[in-house]
């Protein structure tokens, strides 16, 4: 029987290849985005996924009251590990580390720069990477040790054994390779090419111990089935024990954030996890769902529209004893084999695609061909969609009662395509949403683009500085500005796209009881950053590259001013006990610059004069001279005096313009996504309008011959599928609105919706409609109605 099935659907098939083809290629492209959408949404859910023991992983966090509200860092103070493992029962293991940072990497003649981090002894404990060689226990005790990825051994060593040979970094300390690793996932929140012992660092940074610098990561490991709501209580009370300053002036306490929880949800509102990334991948989620649902709805509709034509064989079926249940397992069953050919086709849609898709969204993703559980998932996957395409045609169709079939053909009547149009208007309500949405990101985007940064980014470039450069700064400044090249240089702590550090400041005129502030800082290193920067002094003076006075001045920025509640902030004092001892003077104010996200408020920032911390070299290049002339002369003369590193740069424009990369990304699925709906949707409506025309060729016929011109038809026949598209518009605009009005929330700098961006799409979706059931309209108002006539 299940074999006389599937020949009547074969030959349904092949006798209406047109409106097959409609349907298949519809719901192959609506399968296909959501498979698509399907394998991104999954490699995003999955960070980290891939740790033995995963689940008891978390991160140590650090909240901080200020005016009734809480902030929340990823950064914590040396001290506080070694009182976790003390003080906390329920923890096995904890392990710190340093921001991951790029050094120098030197065996024999092969000079790397590469990012890597310095972790504790337990870190290869807790996040159990793959060894190739040596002991997770092990590797780490040797403060002069280093763990190599298996990538970063093969560029250092090619073919040769790397354990145990020497490699130097930063041109300083000579590390024994104790370790080979499997290179890091890409989907792995902490991604580095190297480890080596923060012991390492401890020996040489004593600032690094004290317990209210908090300057680095801490990640613990609970023991087997011990949960964080069990030793979240004791959690509360350690600053309060360890560090009482701190405690009585911020109310500061640490907590723990799930390793899970790390890549997606990464705001933090009033001290607690409330969001980030998680919210586009549910978005994406829902557009997967939807580009399927529209799919779906085509295959109801050309399935249903054309059920006159099954009319006959129900009735027949019926009369020789066929139930309905067998009917609708018959139909049910030819759901399954079309949506199984649109599964094949939209496997072949997702392998020829998957490379570009894998570029625009930035991951490596792949169909995993020979995982079981992923082809149980696809048979469930083409099932359920088979269920949601054939439900609607398998129990319409075996409704027909056979003696009316039998006696005529079936007359549908008016409700009969009452949910054809029910489904037609959901189908553009979600695609003209999706419009919407990818006008809005748009806008928002080059929002944040027009907004005034502040700086002049042209022709800025950027160096890290490293121990070397550090060493020989002034020698390298004067020979950069004597060649001509450059027309300013600078040396700060951080670069002028980003603001590393964020201090505390104790005390300062005019401070409120109970008023704590924490103030981004930048280390600058002589009197030529504000003017290489491109930046303005608003009112004061720059600093003077004299230590004994600028060790006593800071200057602020317009935000920082503001936040201190000064309306003159010349000569106002403050005293920061990690900068200086002493209160220091309040020298300038600068116009705010924009260093961080162009979508959020300038953050209040400060300027200290220190030559010795510094991690940046700016310089602007000479507007008489290329940029490619300017990169060899530049590498040169850096190689002279940084002669143990390559030479690595980075145009501050180009790095300006990364800060819009994940909004670009959204903006581009968003709208690749819109467009393949809008494009199922109009392979809908070409079938729809198809067999509309063929059903009434008979009236079209007897109006022309009545006089009806071209025009007149064409109304006739696209007047019902306009006004469900303008009812479409009417309910995408306040759904779209409603979410756009949420998410822009999260942008404190963001534009106002516009009513002329719904006219915009409505007209958009509308003109498109028009193109698609115009063809048919055409073709049918042009007939000869004689043949027409003469046919029925």
């Amino acid at each position: 029987m299940i074999k006389s099935y599937l020949t009547i659907a074969w030959r349904n098939l092949t006798n209406n290849k047109v409106y097959s083809a409609l349907n298949i290629l519809g719901l192959a492209i609506g399968m296909a985005v959501a498979l698509l959408i399907g394998l991104w949404v999954y490699y995003q859910s999955t960070y980290d996924r891939f740790l033995p023991g995963y689940q008891q992983v978390c991160q140590v966090r650090y909240r901080v009251e200020s005016n009734g509200q809480a902030s929340t860092y990823n950064s914590v103070s040396y001290p506080l590990a070694e009182v976790l493992k003390k003080d906390i029962p329920g923890i096995q293991y904890v392990a710190q580390t340093d921001w991951i940072t790029d050094h120098g990497l030197v065996a024999g003649e092969k000079k790397l720069i590469l990012n890597g981090i310095m972790a504790g002894e337990d870190f290869l404990k807790i996040f159990q990477y793959p060894l190739l060689k040596g002991n997770p226990g092990d590797v780490l005790k040797d403060m002069y040790s280093i763990v190599l990825t298996q990538s970063t051994a093969r560029s250092l060593f090619g073919d040769e054994n790397p354990l145990n040979r020497t490699v130097r970094i930063d041109n300083s300390h000579d590390l024994k390779v104790t370790g080979i690793m499997e290179d890091i996932p890409e989907n792995s929140s902490i991604r580095f090419h190297y480890i080596i012992p923060y012991s390492y660092f401890v020996a040489t940074e004593n600032w690094g111990r004290k317990w209210w610098n908090n300057n680095l990561q801490t990640f613990v490991s609970l023991q087997p089935n011990v949960a964080y709501e069990e030793v979240e209580p004791q959690l509360r009370t350690i600053l309060k024990k360890y560090s009482i300053e701190e405690y009585k002036t911020t109310k500061a306490e640490v907590f723990f954030h799930p390793l899970t929880k790390l890549h997606l949800f990464t705001e933090f509102k009033n001290g607690v996890a409330s969001g980030g990334f998680v919210e586009y991948v549910h978005l994406f989620g829902i557009i997967g769902l939807l580009v399927l649902l529209i799919a779906c709805i085509n295959f109801m509709n050309l399935y249903t529209a054309r059920s006159e034509r099954r009319a006959r064989e129900v009735g027949i079926r019926k009369a020789m004893g066929s139930i309905r249940k067998s009917l609708i397992l018959q139909f049910l069953l030819e759901s399954a084999f079309i949506t199984s050919i649109a599964f094949i086709i939209s496997l072949l849609i997702v392998q020829i695609t998957l490379p570009a898709f894998s570029t625009l969204t930035g991951t490596n993703l792949r169909v995993p061909y020979s995982n079981g559980y992923f082809w149980l998932i696809m048979i469930g996957y083409v099932l359920l969609t088979a269920l949601l395409a054939g439900s609607r045609p398998a129990f319409y169709l075996s409704s027909f009662k056979p003696i009316k079939v039998l006696k005529g053909s079936v007359h549908m009547g008016p409700g009969a395509s009452l949910p054809r149009k029910i489904l037609v208007t959901v189908q553009f309500t979600a695609s003209i949403a999706l419009i919407i949405i990818t006008i809005i990101v748009y806008q928002q985007i080059q929002y944040g683009k027009d907004r005034s940064i502040g700086y002049d980014a042209r022709r800025l470039v950027m160096t890290g500085a490293s121990p070397d450069i550090t060493r020989n700064y002034d020698a390298l400044k004067n020979e950069l500005l004597q060649s001509g090249v450059v027309s300013s240089v600078t040396k700060s702590s951080s670069p002028v796209t980003a603001i590393w550090v964020v201090n505390g400041v104790d005390d300062w005129e005019g401070r409120q009881p109970n008023d704590n502030l924490g103030l981004g800082t930048i280390a600058v290193s002589d009197a030529d950053y504000f003017r290489t920067m491109g930046m303005e002094i608003k009112e004061g003076r720059d600093f003077t590259g004299n230590r004994g006075t600028d060790s006593f001045a800071v200057i602020l920025n317009e935000a920082a001013a503001k936040r201190l509640g000064y309306t003159a902030a010349l000569g106002k004092s403050m005293l920061m006990k990690w900068y200086n001892p002493k209160p220091v003077k309040v020298v300038a104010v600068v116009k705010d610059a924009l260093m961080e996200s162009p979508f959020s408020p300038v953050k209040p920032t400060l300027f200290v004069y220190d030559p010795g911390w510094s991690n940046i070299v700016t310089y602007r290049l000479s507007p008489s001279i290329t940029t490619s002339q300017a990169i060899g002369r530049l590498t040169s003369i850096f190689n002279k005096y940084n002669p143990s590193y390559p030479f690595t740069y980075d145009f501050v424009d180009q790095s300006y313009a990364a800060k819009f990369g994940f909004e670009t990304l959204i903006n581009k699925l968003a709208g690749l996504f819109s467009i393949l709906a809008i494009f199922i949707c109009c392979l809908g409506l070409f079938g729809l309008a198809a067999y509309t025309a063929e059903q009434r060729t008979k009236e079209i016929g007897i109006r022309k011959v009545l006089g009806a011109s071209i025009g007149q038809v064409w109304i006739l026949l696209s007047k019902d599928f306009l006004l469900l598209v303008a009812i479409s518009c009417m309910m995408a605009a306040p759904i779209a609105f409603y979410y756009l009005h949420h998410w822009l929330q999260q942008y404190e700098y963001r534009i106002t919706i516009q009513p002329l961006v719904f006219v915009v799409a409505g007209a958009s979706a509308i003109t498109l409609t028009l193109l698609t059931v115009s063809f048919q309209a055409i073709k049918a108002a042009l007939a000869n109605p004689v043949k027409s006539l003469r046919t029925e």
